[in-house]
């Protein structure tokens, strides 16, 4: 039996009916086309399927998507302003932070949500935030110079 699932996903009101053990990874990337958020591993280790839900990271391979009732959500592709690209994404692409692009949109989810938290983060607050993304690609530094660099330009931006 399906169930009812309203949410509310980049900006924008959704509804899906999904089976009882449906993850929410699943139904954005099925139901909503949302394929952006990526499956690495399934079991909440690689940060590949991250998220925003109700203001915080999670990874969406395991969330039920009926716990996903009146949440609002955010994936990758809620983060851009229309054709404008978030702080993160240009500085993800000027600094070749994103290589095969599998783990990328859950490397720029998790560090914009650590931008909306900590202004000017040091070293090991970008290690933090983004701990629970792995990159297999880039070796991270190009990562965190991206992250450096777009925490310069949301300093900048009135």
């Amino acid at each position: 039996m399906k169930s009812q699932v309203r949410c509310s996903v980049n900006g924008a009101a959704c509804s899906f009916e999904v089976p009882p053990m449906a993850r929410l990874l699943d139904v954005l990337r099925e139901e909503a086309n949302l394929t952006g958020t990526k499956e690495g591993c399934g079991e909440g280790e690689c940060g590949a399927c991250t998220v925003i839900m109700d203001g915080r990271i999670v990874n969406s391979c395991l969330v039920p998507a009926l716990q996903a009732d009146g949440s609002t959500i955010t994936t990758i592709e809620g983060i851009a302003k229309g054709n404008v690209l978030h702080a993160v994404q240009a500085a993800f692409i000027s600094h070749g932070g994103a290589q095969c692009g599998m783990c990328t949109p859950g490397m720029v989810i998790a560090a914009v949500d650590l931008l909306t938290r900590v202004v000017n983060p040091d070293e090991n607050q970008i290690r933090e935030g983004l701990a629970g993304n792995i990159c297999r690609c880039t070796g991270y530094t190009k990562i965190f110079d991206a992250v450096r660099e777009a925490a310069r330009l949301l300093a900048s931006t009135p």
